[in-house]
């Protein structure tokens, strides 16, 4: 059996992006380990040292996919948008992260778990979220570092991507998105490696997602989605979500041998 190390930037991108591949790992018998780089807070921790609610839910999501072990780097959330914020007075955002810090500090972890792969982002971040594209630096650095054999970076196919959001821009329904972003998200489909199918693992996926009360409580479209997600049949959540996709990252470690093309 194999262990998995899921690299994820916020607490419930783990549900999101790869929950049915973990929830599948798991279920095949599979170690399977979750590390975010934040602990999903924009500003200081509790002063009485108290857990945050986003790694209490992160911990619960992580409980209905089956993973072993929960851990965080402990970084500020980055927020996404045309500001960044000043950091707050105890930790830094992980954007401004030292790059080669982060990365020991996931390295320590595959090191301990003698992780056979990592789950990251691809290069864009999928939708360029300043914090995911740190994912993607941090991930493939804390690789090499540990010499972890092979990483799989979550991603979507962009043509899928852009022919929705032309859709929906079609049909007039209100959906606000970088037009300019859009050639550049995710990956191109002929870049994907690996297609897994999930449908068996909807509920499970589903689950995780319902662990994350805080963010399906927010206002933005997102928490909609996702309250949405939850509230589908599992067979139809399955249908619409029932894969998920990654682009497999060549090893560049010293000593290492480029993998053979899947």
């Amino acid at each position: 059996m194999a262990t998995l190390l899921a690299f994820h930037a916020h607490p419930d991108d783990e549900a999101l992006l790869t929950g049915g591949t973990l929830a599948r790992a798991a279920a095949e018998g599979h170690r399977v380990v979750i590390v975010t780089g934040t602990d999903g807070l924009m500003d200081a921790r509790p002063a009485d040292g108290s857990e945050p609610p986003r790694l209490r839910e992160l911990r619960a999501g992580g409980e209905a996919l089956g993973a072993a072990r929960v851990e965080t780097l402990g970084y500020a959330d980055s927020g996404h948008g045309p500001l960044l914020y000043a950091d707050p007075p105890d930790r830094a955002r992980f954007v401004r992260a030292d790059l080669e810090e982060a990365a020991e500090r996931l390295a320590a972890i595959l090191r301990e778990e003698s992780a056979d792969v990592l789950l990251s982002y691809d290069p864009s971040g999928g939708y360029g979220h300043r914090d995911h594209i740190r994912v993607h630096e941090v991930g493939a650095r804390a690789a090499e570092l540990a010499g972890t054999p092979r990483v799989l970076e979550a991603t979507l196919p962009r043509e899928a991507v852009v022919r929705l959001v032309r859709l929906v821009h079609l049909l007039r329904i209100p959906f606000p998105y970088d037009a300019d972003a859009l050639p550049t998200a995710y990956s191109p489909r002929a870049a994907i490696t690996h297609a897994i199918d999930v449908r068996p693992y909807a509920r499970a996926k589903q689950r995780a997602i319902a662990a994350h009360h805080s963010a399906l409580t927010g206002t933005g479209r997102l928490a909609a989605a996702m309250r949405l997600g939850v509230r589908l049949p599992p067979w139809v959540f399955g249908l619409l979500l029932g894969r998920e996709w990654y682009v497999e990252r060549r090893r560049t470690a010293a000593g290492a041998t480029p993998m053979p093309p899947r």
